[in-house]
């Protein structure tokens, strides 16, 4: 099964057991199938990534080879094996 690197923040390090660095395999060769083998790892990271319809919440930005998903096909975006997805909040303010 193809293997995806996903690199997370440190702020979402406690729900994987501090781990910031996780391979992932998945069915599927997009980035919905890696999020649904991650939540199906780390439930509780599942949720605060993506809300009740499975959609990546507005605070989550997520890239996939450097490229943001939410400027392309968001969650049916491409995962190629040995891809890798980067997670981080959004920030904002002034």
């Amino acid at each position: 099964m193809p293997q995806t690197l996903v690199r997370l923040p440190a702020a979402l390090a406690d729900l994987t057991g501090g781990r910031r660095s996780l391979d992932v395999a998945a069915d599927g060769a997009d980035l919905r199938a890696v999020l649904d083998a991650l939540a199906a790892e780390h439930p509780v990271l599942g949720r605060r990534l993506r809300d009740e319809t499975g959609a990546l919440r507005r605070y989550v930005n997520v890239y996939v080879d450097g490229v943001d998903v939410r400027g392309g096909a968001g969650l049916a975006t491409a995962v190629a094996e040995g891809a890798t997805i980067d997670v981080l909040p959004s920030v904002a303010g002034g």
